[in-house]
């Protein structure tokens, strides 16, 4: 399952649905989120993190992504649920979680889909605070943990 929300949402909430989905055959449940920084790569302060969207192709990427991440590693449930619009110092931006028989195909479906969403995701993400605006792209590390994955 995929989400794209424009408000924040409840993480603990999003676990315990997750958890209450889990198949028996599943013997491990890996989450993830990942949460706004209050300042940028160089320490700067952050009054903000726009993510900007297309309503029904990024939602699609969502899915796609999430659905590639799937057909290369064995798990029962897969679910991400991610933030557009405007995300405040603090506030979850992306939360994922696998549920596989064993750990390393959990662990490896989060890390999998959580490369992915930050390198192929329809987003254009922009930093806000009190030098400015600036539009910000993957990292050469972002694209090296990616490149862990084959297609």
């Amino acid at each position: 399952m995929t989400e794209l929300v424009l408000t924040p949402f409840d993480e603990a909430a999003l676990y315990r649905a997750f958890v209450a989905a889990v198949p028996a055959t599943s013997g491990a449940v890996v989450s993830f989120t990942g949460r706004m920084r209050g300042a940028d790569a160089e320490g700067a302060a952050l009054e903000r993190l726009v993510l900007e969207h297309h309503p029904e192709r990024t939602a699609e990427s969502l899915r796609e992504l999430a659905e590639r991440t799937a057909a290369h590693c064995p798990v029962d449930l897969l679910q991400v649920i991610h933030r557009a619009g405007a995300v405040a110092p603090g506030e979850a931006i992306v939360w994922v979680a696998a549920a596989a028989a064993h750990r390393r195909a959990a662990f490896d479906a989060v890390d999998q889909l959580m490369d992915r969403l930050k390198t192929e995701a329809v987003l254009w993400k922009r930093e806000e605070g009190p030098r400015g605006r600036r539009w910000i792209e993957p990292c050469a590390g972002d694209h090296s943990d990616r490149a862990r994955w084959e297609d």
